[in-house]
């Protein structure tokens, strides 16, 4: 398999991009926007950059400097670095604050006002960013919320890059059908505070993405049981970085969990 694995941070001047159409849902053209020298260099023009910041936080960097933040928390690190667009899920605190940066364009909750599901759909040219709801349960299982959960996609350089949020269920049949393609995905693997590890395989199994990204992992105990758990079916690379590139060349041929490590934008 051909991985581009780009292990330190890196920038470079943004640029203009005729996006790579994708199979998920076509895009029209933006003014691409200046990321800090911190986070593109050297990024091929049909390439996205994902960067684990923490927890359940990814920044997703496109060429032109396109850049989305998930699972926003108000801090990403010593970079002053100000996102496109954030998306945020409220089950804790370490996936949403209630402050964000104020010069950030846009702030997409994963969570519905009143009995209105959360709807995005947010095209920003050379991304395209939406949203499928899922419920939640409260503490100890109990006090469920329909549609207080968001998996939320990115369409960009012809990649489907899913981020399943706080899942507390198993998607049902629409709702699969309403995620589509995910070429990369990230996944909550605490075993619990979400769902159980073999329900959450199940989804993974399920969804069929090239690239699985482990997440939400509270103790190298819950990721190593993850890995365990689809090193059967799945490659593992654990990589000792804290992101990549990946472009639609670089998927592999097979089914692939790359583990990143996280790490501030510093």
């Amino acid at each position: 398999m051909r991985l581009a694995l780009t292990l330190a941070v890196i920038a470079a001047p943004a640029f203009a991009q005729d996006r790579i159409p994708s199979h998920c849902i076509a895009l029209a053209a933006a003014e691409p926007q200046v990321v800090p020298a911190a986070l593109q260099d050297g990024l091929d023009p049909d390439a996205v950059l994902i960067r684990y910041i923490d927890h359940a936080s990814f920044a997703i960097v496109t060429p032109d400097g396109t850049v989305a933040v998930t699972d926003y928390t108000g801090y990403t690190g010593t970079q002053d670095l100000v996102p496109d667009v954030v998306t945020m899920n409220n089950a804790h605190d370490t996936h949403w604050t209630t402050a964000p940066d104020a010069r950030i364009a846009h702030v997409l909750q994963g969570w519905g006002e009143g009995s209105a599901p959360a709807s995005h759909r947010l095209d920003l040219g050379s991304m395209l960013v939406r949203n499928v709801t899922t419920d939640t349960r409260g503490p100890f299982g109990e006090g469920a919320r329909k549609d207080g959960n968001s998996i939320f996609i990115f369409e960009t350089a012809g990649l489907c890059i899913g981020h399943l949020g706080h899942l507390h269920q198993i998607p049902s049949d629409e709702q699969y059908a309403a995620i589509g393609r995910l070429d990369v995905v990230m996944v909550p693997v605490d075993g619990g505070y979400t769902m159980r590890l073999e329900d959450m395989a199940g989804v993974v199994r399920r969804l069929r993405s090239s690239v699985v990204i482990p997440m939400h992992w509270f103790s190298q105990a819950s990721l190593e049981a993850f890995l365990a758990e689809m090193s059967s079916e799945f490659t593992v690379v654990e990589t000792g970085g804290a992101q990549i590139a990946l472009s639609l060349d670089d998927l592999p041929s097979e089914p692939t969990v790359i583990v990143l490590e996280p790490a501030y934008i510093d």
